[in-house]
């Protein structure tokens, strides 16, 4: 039987101020007895439970990727992959998270790395997830037993619930970004996770070119016919790169010729949907490219809940809060709930960048707000979705 944790009184002190009662011992006394029953009253907390706009535990960071991918081949040859581990995942620590491995309060943010020849052993977790590749070729990651390819600017999501191993058919070692909604499963106590078999089938361990899911999903504007049920998560397991290239390049095209198809002057995004109803791929993740044109300058844009954005090809400049950076392929930074955000791209090439977000569960509260200034003149204006 578990062992009830000792009681943690929080202390209060009767302090003169606006909307305060007047300290006085018989004041003390009350908030005495308030402790001794663990007892907050609302007025003197309102000020932290009720701010005027969010105030998010975590600050903006940057992590270049080039010192993640050292690290990560030094990990390599030193721990192993296997039951207990389970994978060689090195996750971005936000610094002002107490030093839990956590990007944000929300988001969980990994550097994955699998040694050729590897296996990476079948489990399942309610948590979500997807895999992002930043470069490379030769691994297949295998779930429900359909094996997916993965190379590079592939998009490969995965709901909770699902078997799932990884295995390295390449020569060479691999990397990749990992995006879980593990803190939020921490923060509402809903953790769930299984061990898988210890070795996947021969026939699973194959490499086709496409996916059962791709077979059967993967054609633009069609849905087999035999599933006409909307899913909460997609059944597509991976958003190949030819096509998100092809999608950003043709809105800036269109953008040329005068037609209304980018967010701002010379930024171009997609969203990756889920083809059964149109919505995110996952219940709590909302995952994105952008493309900012040689020199384009987004406006600059807040929103309730936080992101992880991974540089994909290009260089620039990150503007978040008070924190300015310069950018370059493959570098990650992290976007506190409500922190203004402002990206540049160099004016030598386009910049692209991946980013996911916890946005879709502050819609499902009808808690999400967007503020955007209006076409980079600093008006805001703020919008609910």
């Amino acid at each position: 039987m578990d062992t009830p944790a000792p009681l943690s009184p929080v202390r209060l002190v009767a302090q003169a101020g606006p909307g305060q009662p007047e300290p006085t011992p018989a004041l003390e006394q009350l908030y005495r007895g308030f402790e001794q029953e663990l007892l907050v009253p609302l007025w003197t907390a309102i000020g932290e439970l009720m701010p005027p706009h969010p105030r998010s535990q975590a600050t903006p960071h940057r992590w270049r990727w080039q010192r993640l991918l050292e690290l990560a081949a030094g990990a390599g040859t030193l721990v192993p992959v296997g039951r207990g581990g389970e994978r060689r995942a090195i996750a971005l620590a936000n610094p002002s998270l107490g030093g839990r491995p956590f990007a944000t309060p929300t988001l969980w943010a990994a550097i994955q790395y699998l040694m050729p020849g590897e296996d990476a052993p079948e489990h399942r977790h309610s948590q979500h997830a997807f895999r992002f590749v930043l470069e490379g070729e030769g691994v297949w990651t295998v779930v429900g037993g359909d094996a997916v390819r993965m190379s590079r600017g592939d998009f490969l999501p995965q709901a909770g619930g699902n078997w799932h191993a990884h295995h390295n058919a390449a020569s060479q070692p691999m990397a990749w970004l990992d995006g879980l909604d593990i803190p939020f499963a921490v923060a509402t106590e809903s953790q769930f996770f299984e061990f898988g078999r210890e070795r996947l089938a021969p026939a699973e361990r194959s490499t086709p070119a496409r996916s059962r899911s791709e077979r059967l999903w993967g054609h633009p504007g069609l849905r087999p016919a035999s599933m006409p049920e909307a899913q909460p998560a997609t059944p597509l397991l991976a958003y190949r790169w030819a096509d998100t290239d092809r999608a950003l390049a043709e809105q800036l095209a269109l953008e040329a010729e005068g037609h209304a198809a980018t967010l701002s002057p010379g930024h171009a995004a997609v969203r990756f949907s889920n083809p059964t109803n149109g919505r995110d791929v996952l219940p709590t993740l909302r995952t994105e490219m952008h493309r900012l044109r040689a020199g384009a300058v987004s406006r600059t844009w807040r929103e309730v809940g936080s992101s992880v954005w991974q540089v994909f090809e290009g260089a620039g400049e990150v503007q978040v809060g008070g924190h300015r950076w310069a950018v370059q392929r493959g570098d990650l930074f992290v976007v506190p709930s409500w922190q203004p955000l402002r990206l540049q791209a160099a004016g030598d090439g386009a910049l692209d960048l991946f980013r996911f977000s916890d946005a879709p569960i502050f819609e499902a509260l009808l808690g999400h707000r967007v503020q955007v200034d209006d076409a980079g003149t600093g008006a805001a204006g703020a919008t609910g979705s």
